[in-house]
């Protein structure tokens, strides 16, 4: 029996099916918890956020924003190719997701305690009619636009290799290691820090991986819960019922990126017998990750150019009137339909599609 079979087969045990089972009933128990005390904080008061009711709603809203981030593709990389290389070496990696999104989220939490003690600064920040808000608007928009484009367009590239190599498969011409080399170009950030996600042996030992992906501080999803905190604390929020926001944040997070590890961890255990699975899977969510990244990155672009060139704005209104948040809740449910139908089809066609491969020791 080939090595990599045998390390996938020990690392499945029925305790690691009990303890993911738990970690998710954990972070919901804490969800409903943080809900709850959310709700019992404005409970008799009427707080804002700029013009948003400080409630369960502007809650629901941080929880979305975990949800997103937790499938951008540098989290998708890094928490992919760890897992293909803990299952070849036989450790458990079932919860690698967890302990990523565990130290990503830290630095959100830190970063939203610092900016909700800074409510004077904030308060300048939040005004629109500040040089301070204005210059720093354009300038967080430009940046978050340009990763953006250069994410979706990395991801673009790995869909066309993926897609290339999905042919192959489906004429039984499988390419396992350049599938690997698609896979581990995928991510810019996975990239600069590939050589620590290469050392890491313990599950826990992504929580410094997701520390250090928190710390490039790179998207849009972050920023606005800085920018909801800060705000809430400039209009008398107590610090702590603000600090339920990035909890939410790191319950939504955490989640995803949670069921996301051990969802790969058991689509690359069934990808040794069959691994057009694995290619399916990693073709639809690079395929999203793209359409997600280039979205988001053309509203932001044409947003920022309509305020100098008006007649882009007239041209297209469709495009500037786009409400992000909204474009972040349907990225989220098309992230989580992906994720379904691609194990309904491998349950209902996946052992059919890709005949496994002959046991050389059988």
């Amino acid at each position: 029996m080939p090595r990599t079979e045998t390390a996938t087969r020990s690392a499945r045990t029925p305790t690691t099916h009990r303890s993911t089972i738990l970690l998710v009933s954990a972070i919901v128990a804490v969800t409903v918890a943080a809900f709850a005390a959310l709700a019992g904080a404005v409970s008799g008061h009427r707080f804002s956020v700029g013009a948003q009711v400080f409630g369960t709603g502007l809650g629901l809203t941080a929880y979305m924003l975990g949800v997103r981030h937790a499938f951008d593709a540098d989290h998708i990389a890094a928490i992919d190719n760890t897992t293909r290389r803990f299952l070849a070496e036989g450790r458990p990696s079932a919860h690698l997701g967890f302990w990523f999104a565990l130290g990503h989220s830290s630095v959100v939490v830190l970063l939203s305690l610092l900016t909700a003690l800074g409510a004077r600064m904030a308060s300048r920040l939040t005004d629109d009619s500040s040089a301070a808000h204005q210059v720093l608007g354009v300038l967080g928009t430009s940046v978050s636009t340009a990763f953006l484009l250069l994410l979706g367009v990395l991801n673009l590239l790995a869909l066309r290799r993926i897609a290339a190599l999905y042919r192959s498969a489906r004429r039984g011409e499988h390419d396992e290691a350049r599938l690997d080399e698609v896979l581990d170009d995928r991510g810019l950030l996975s990239r600069l820090l590939r050589r620590l996600t290469a050392s890491t042996t313990r599950p826990w030992h992504l929580f410094p991986l997701g520390l250090l992906f928190g710390l490039g501080f790179d998207t849009a999803t972050e920023v606005s819960l800085l920018v909801m905190s800060g705000a809430g604390a400039a209009s008398g929020v107590p610090w702590w019922a603000l600090m339920l926001l990035p909890l939410l944040f790191t319950c939504g997070m955490t989640l995803f990126d949670t069921l996301d590890g051990a969802f790969m961890s058991a689509a690359y255990r069934w990808a040794f017998v069959h691994p057009l699975r694995r290619i399916h899977y990693n073709l639809t969510t690079t395929g999203l990750s793209a359409a997600a990244a280039l979205l988001v990155a053309a509203v932001n672009l044409v947003t920022l150019l309509a305020d100098g060139v008006p007649a882009l704005g007239r041209a297209l209104p469709w495009l500037v009137g786009i409400d992000l948040n909204t474009v972040g809740y349907l990225i989220g449910a098309l992230f989580l339909t992906a994720w379904l139908s691609s194990f309904l089809h491998w349950k209902a066609v996946g052992g059919r599609a890709l005949a496994p491969s002959p046991d050389p020791e059988a």
